[in-house]
């Protein structure tokens, strides 16, 4: 094709013909050349919207300081200089800015993990280029493009239609409308309004019924969308449940830390007789010490990991609260074709009137014979020939070969039909070329058939039609014999239907008409009766290997798997029954459920694990039943039509490779791969992200409260207090910015798919947690105050004392650190000992940082430390033991004697 300008402004091209369009576009029924294409993306640019402009990096490194806690703590390092604190001043200062920073590197990170999914879910798009179809990246598509769509497809530009067969849109996010508009080619007033431009598709709408072809008129920005709109359906940004939780907390606590801060240095003051400036720092210390400001942003990280995680096990999370829930999910529900099966069709079997045909060779590759049941020749049948004919004619996919491995472009059903007429010996390009398409009904899930209209070269023209069996055998009113059509006979085809079912196979009946020669358009009526019924195929489809193991990690979860197909019943259980599904599954068919009420539904829906000839408003029944029985479900999707169930489930999934962009759209999570496994995987993770988040939590609080007990203790009793408050300033520093990070990274513990699912109303708080906060803090309170008599008994001054009781402290929460890293086991192991690179990583800084305070003299001067004596480091690190044996034991014990109480409450 030829160069063209586009005007960038909006032009009319409602009210100009096809034929024009294509012309002014430069542009025809066989779309762009591939060197033109290039060269229109370089001239008008991606397909899509300018990004939304993000907050540039100083002003998000400023919001880092914009809570009351930091407005506190600037205060007093202010006040401290002005009265001559400077080193106390300066030390508060430091903290302040160095928790900036790690808040704001982590915000990045956690930007960053989800930006790297963007593309992965990024809308692709068919379009004609040179007379042959391609899959390419919606964002690559140009202005002159013909587009191929279909019901479920996202609509990826303005596009002027070509061609039209019973084409409706959802168009609500432009005109409001609930309604989908209707679609045709022919031309509108240039006047006319949005919601009428009938040849118009516009980018951003959804197609709801129908298929259609059509040129690219505008893209990105100078679409309709484009000049009132910014692109929907990204990545949502960083914010969950959860994460609101934890900052609502996180603020109440702010408060609360400041009130009691105030309280306390009164009591100090007016009681306890300190010096203002002295009460002031301690009191700072206290609110430091107490609130856990990087419990946030640490927890935003471990959500971003797990994000990460998933993404390279083929789930892509749209939506963060999913990561959050997959941990809970107590019931997945999935489609059987391409998710638990491998979706590699191969016809297993013909049948006609007289008699059954074998077929040899299993999936694309062209390659096996017809053969008889016996495995002798297939004996001549014209019958069979003709239904071959029509499997391969009322069909849309192509067969490709690629470095000698063969593929289907389009339906992998309609793929096994060409590799079937293939293996009869018809050419397929031939044979279509031959028996020119003239006009077709695309199948829907609401009709369940597929209808062509074609030139016969026998002059006469032809219907062939394909689809569930028992909706084409309704269609007809005889069936084909070798000699002439016969009354149908109902039962033996049900017997050879469920033949089929029984060994797991899918089947297709096939169905041939007459029509006039002056018939151009294909209705509903002149298929829906008076049609010849030619036989049935079926198709073999076995399990993957890999959802067979998946299957069986489920179970052993505590997790249901319900299967929900449009198959046959027979088919459906024999593929669950090589599953494992259940040890005996039972299955319902769509009928059976459509006579039950809800009640009724809920009360059988958790014996069945197999749902057969369910449409996608069973679907959404079967999610509701199992949401009113108390469970979490994950449910997979892919057309246009299961968008309402899962956007209803906790866990919304999209097939990545056969689901619809509506799909897409609703879900929460995508699979790349279109594989059960990639579920029970995000399931997987899901645990391991919310025990993260559990380790995250269970020792940030107590290791805080340990800290702020000394404090308070010290001042109510009227004690020495055994730290500064530059000191707890110091603590606090040093341990957020390693061992506080290294938890967000550890792997999953062994066991994690062993344990059922958690309660749906489980909170983050346990009771055991409250416990081990109060329990902890009490002992490191113990150890502080312990260590600090010795010290002093030992004969060292209070600086000696001090830097005993801070390397003390840290002593301590690295060995609680060992202890937290494992919820359901013990960490009296040599893995729980090795520890992960990240975590000896972090006690490595922490130990080099420990040495410096103490033995190195400008700390001295900065935190008023001093050296301490080898073999009190050696008890030092003998009593970070022993805190951790008593807290391993009070772990076994509250698991084995109070399983209530325990980390799975």
């Amino acid at each position: 094709m030829s160069a063209v300008d586009i005007q960038p402004r909006p032009q009319a091209w409602h009210a100009r013909t096809k034929e024009e369009t294509c012309a002014a576009l430069a542009t025809g029924l066989d779309g762009l050349g591939h060197d033109e294409a290039g060269r229109r993306l370089g001239t008008h640019g991606p397909n899509q919207l300018p990004a939304t402009a993000r907050t540039h990096p100083v002003l998000r490194f400023l919001a880092q300081f914009n809570n009351a806690l930091i407005y506190f703590l600037l205060s007093a390092a202010l006040a401290a200089m002005l009265l001559g604190h400077v080193i106390d001043g300066v030390v508060i200062v430091i903290v302040v800015v160095v928790n900036a920073v790690v808040g704001f590197i982590q915000e990045g990170k956690a930007e960053r993990a989800l930006d790297a999914i963007r593309d992965m879910i990024a809308p692709h798009t068919v379009v004609v280029r040179e007379g042959e179809r391609h899959t390419v990246d919606a964002r690559e598509i140009v202005p002159g493009d013909v587009v191929v769509l279909e019901a479920g497809d996202k609509v990826p530009a303005d596009i002027r239609l070509i061609r039209a067969r019973g084409l409706t849109a959802d168009e609500a996010i432009l005109t409001g409308e609930s309604v989908p508009a209707e679609k045709r080619e022919e031309t509108v007033p240039a006047d006319t309004a949005l919601g009428d431009r009938l040849p118009i598709l516009h980018s951003g709408t959804l197609i709801t019924t129908g298929q259609g072809h059509g040129v690219v008129v505008a893209t990105g920005s100078r679409t309709e969308i484009g000049r009132i709109s910014n692109l929907i359906g990204n990545v949502q940004t960083l914010t969950t449940p959860l994460l609101r939780q934890i900052n609502e907390f996180g603020r109440f606590f702010t408060w609360f830390a400041i009130g009691t801060a105030a309280i306390l240095f009164v009591f100090a003051v007016m009681v306890r007789h300190y010096d203002w400036l002295d009460a002031l720092m301690v009191v700072v210390a206290l609110a430091v010490g107490v609130v856990p400001e990087g419990l946030p942003a640490v927890i935003t990280i471990t959500l971003a990991i797990g994000v990460r995680r998933m993404a390279t096990r083929n789930a892509v999370v749209r939506r963060l609260p999913a990561v959050e829930t997959l941990g809970a999910t107590s019931v997945i529900c999935s489609d059987k074709t391409g998710t638990l099966t491998k979706n590699e069709m191969t016809v297993r079997h013909v049948v006609t009137a007289g008699g059954v045909t074998e077929l040899a060779g299993a999936g694309y590759a062209p390659e096996g014979k017809l053969a008889a049941p016996d495995g002798g020749a297939a004996r001549p049948d014209p019958v069979r020939d003709a239904l071959i004919r029509a499997a391969l004619l009322c069909n849309d996919a192509r067969l490709i070969e690629r470095d000698g491995q063969w593929a289907v472009l389009g339906d992998p059903m309609e793929g096994a039909l060409v590799t079937l007429a293939a293996k009869a010996g018809l050419h397929p390009e031939t044979e279509r070329e031959i028996w020119g398409r003239l006009d077709e009904i695309p199948f829907d899930a609401q009709h369940r058939f597929m209808a062509t209209l074609h030139d016969d070269p026998d002059g006469t023209r032809r219907i062939f039609v394909k689809g569930a069996p028992e909706r084409v055998l309704a269609m007809c009113t005889n069936q084909a014999g070798e000699d002439a059509p016969g009354a149908i006979d109902s039962v033996y085809w049900r017997q050879r239907i469920d033949a089929a079912a029984a060994e797991g196979e899918r089947v297709l009946g096939f169905a041939v008409g007459t029509a006039g020669r002056d018939v151009e358009r294909l209705t509903f009526a002149m298929v829906e009766t008076s049609l010849t019924f030619l036989g049935v195929a079926g198709f073999i489809d076995p399990p993957r290997e890999e959802a067979i193991a998946a299957v069986a990690e489920c179970r052993s979860a505590g997790i249901a798997v319900k299967m929900i197909t449009g198959d046959h019943n027979g088919t459906a259980v024999a593929i669950a029954r090589k599953l494992a599904i259940a040890d005996d599954p039972k299955a319902l068919e769509g009928s059976a459920l459509d006579a039950m009420t809800d009640d009724d539904l809920r009360r059988i829906v958790e014996e069945v694990s197999v749902f057969a000839r369910a449409t996608p408003e069973h679907k959404l029944r079967i999610v509701r039943a199992l949401q009113a029985n108390g469970h979490i479900v994950a449910m997979t999707g892919d057309g246009v039509n299961d968008a309402p169930a899962v956007k209803q489930a906790d866990v919304g999934v999209a097939m990545g490779r056969k689901g619809t962009e509506a799909a897409k759209e609703a879900a929460q999570m995508v699979l790349l791969d279109d594989n059960f496994a990639s579920i029970v995987a995000a399931v997987h993770e899901g645990r391991t992200v919310y025990d993260n988040i559990r380790k995250v939590i269970g020792w940030t609080l107590p290791t805080n409260g340990g800290e702020v007990l000394c404090v308070i203790f010290a001042i109510l009793l009227g004690l020495t207090l055994p730290m500064t408050p530059v000191q707890i300033l110091w603590i606090n520093m040093i341990l957020t910015v390693t061992l506080g990070l290294v938890l967000a990274f550890e792997p999953s513990e062994p066991g994690v798919m062993r344990r059922p699912p958690r309660r749906r109303d489980a909170p983050i708080l346990s009771r055991f947690l409250v416990w081990r906060i109060a329990f902890v803090s009490l002992i490191f309170m113990l150890g502080v105050f312990g260590i600090f008599e010795y010290a002093l008994h030992r004969g060292y001054a209070e600086d000696g004392a001090r830097t005993m009781v801070v390397n003390m402290l840290v002593v301590m929460e690295i060995f609680y650190l060992f202890n937290v890293r494992y919820l359901h086991r013990t960490s009296f192991s040599l893995i729980g000992a090795m520890g992960t690179p990240a975590v000896l990583a972090a006690i490595a800084v922490v130990v080099a940082a420990q040495l410096l305070f103490t033995f190195a003299p400008f700390m001295h001067a900065l935190f008023g430390s001093a050296p301490v004596a080898l073999t009190d480091g050696l008890l030092i690190l003998a009593i970070g033991l022993v805190t951790m044996v008593v807290l391993e034991l009070e772990k076994t014990f509250m698991r084995k004697v109070s399983p209530a109480m325990s980390w799975n409450a």
